[in-house]
C-alpha cells in the first residue's frame, strides 16, 4: 500500500519536471527567436524563461483547470432578468444596425 503511494508522488513529482521543462523551453524559445528580432530586447537564459512563465502564471490567472477563489461564474450572479437584459444589451452593441429581437418577431 505504501509503495503505490510513493511510485504515485514519483510519478506526479516527474510530471511536473518533465512539464516545467518543456514550458519553460518553449518560452526560451519563443522569446528567443521573436523578442530580440521584434523590440530589440536580449535573449533570455532558461531559469530567466521559467520565471517569466512562472510570473505570466501569476499574473494572469495560472492554470485553467485549478479553481481560483474568485467566486461563481459572472452569469451565476445575475438574475434571469438581469442575464436577458445583458444579452440583449451585447447583441445590440455588437450588431448596432440589427433590431431587437422581440421587434424582429413581430
Amino acid at each position: 500500500m505504501r509503495r503505490s503511494w510513493i511510485v504515485r508522488l514519483f510519478g506526479m513529482l516527474l510530471f511536473l519536471l518533465i512539464a516545467i521543462a518543456g514550458f519553460g523551453e518553449a518560452v526560451l524559445q519563443l522569446w528567443n527567436l521573436l523578442m530580440p528580432a521584434i523590440f530589440g530586447l536580449k535573449p533570455i537564459g532558461f531559469w530567466q524563461a521559467v520565471g517569466l512563465l512562472a510570473l505570466s502564471w501569476i499574473l494572469f490567472g495560472g492554470w485553467r483547470g485549478f479553481p481560483r477563489g474568485r467566486g461563481r461564474h459572472w452569469k451565476d450572479r445575475m438574475t434571469p432578468e438581469e442575464r436577458v437584459r445583458f444579452v440583449q444589451g451585447m447583441r445590440h452593441r455588437c450588431n448596432p444596425g440589427a433590431a431587437p429581437a422581440a421587434e424582429a418577431k413581430s
